[in-house]
């Protein structure tokens, strides 16, 4: 489903934790992270659409998370068309997004990446909200800052309501995100230039 302008609509996702650190998911058989996304369907509206794809992506369920914030207006970003799909060339732009913003009022136990058939991530881990986007393909970059800057506030103003939020635990310390994980197991791991994380032990399909 396409505007007029060629945009599909979509919604982003920033999942955080009581330390206000961010859901971190790496692609299937890919060295690319980013937030949960995904398509709206006709007839959704922007939030059924955004607890549709945290069920499929991540294996969230709404009594899992609370809504803090979203973006007041579409976040645009062009797919270079060497990314498009031929049979989309001419039409299709890229995509227009919906942000939100989640607190995790679950455990870390909840999060089940092989919810669907077809998962996105085989892989995640905390990292700080201000994640470092080299991992992340360039063209998605500035949008995922336009979204973390506008919805910035409301994790402040979640954190002035709940004093206790973001001093819960040790924080982990700058450039050092908590371990990654799959399918409940986890084993150290060196990334490509990055700080050790931790990660699966047998990534499926």
């Amino acid at each position: 489903m396409l505007d007029r302008e060629g945009y599909r609509p979509n919604v982003g996702i920033i999942l955080c934790n009581a330390r206000n650190q961010v859901f971190w998911g790496k692609r299937v058989k890919e060295h690319a992270w980013q937030f949960p996304q995904g398509g709206i369907k006709r007839g959704e509206s922007p939030e059924v659409a955004m607890y549709r794809e945290l069920q499929e992506e991540v294996g969230l369920a709404p009594e899992h998370v609370k809504i803090l914030g979203r973006t007041k207006d579409w976040l645009r970003y062009e797919v270079p068309e060497q990314w498009i799909r031929r049979e989309w060339r001419g039409n299709y732009k890229g995509q227009k997004q919906i942000w939100y913003l989640l607190r995790l009022t679950g455990g870390d136990h909840h999060v089940q990446l092989r919810a669907s058939t077809h998962p996105e991530f085989d892989a995640w881990r905390w990292s700080p909200y201000w994640v470092p986007l080299e991992t992340v393909v360039e063209f998605k970059r500035n949008v995922y800052n336009q979204a973390l800057a506008e919805l910035e506030p409301f994790l402040n103003a979640d954190r002035l309501r709940h004093p206790a939020i973001g001093r819960r635990g040790r924080r982990a310390p700058a450039g050092k995100p908590g371990g990654a994980h799959s399918g409940g197991a986890v084993v150290q791991q060196q990334m490509e230039a990055q700080i050790d994380v931790t990660t699966e032990a047998g990534v499926a399909e």
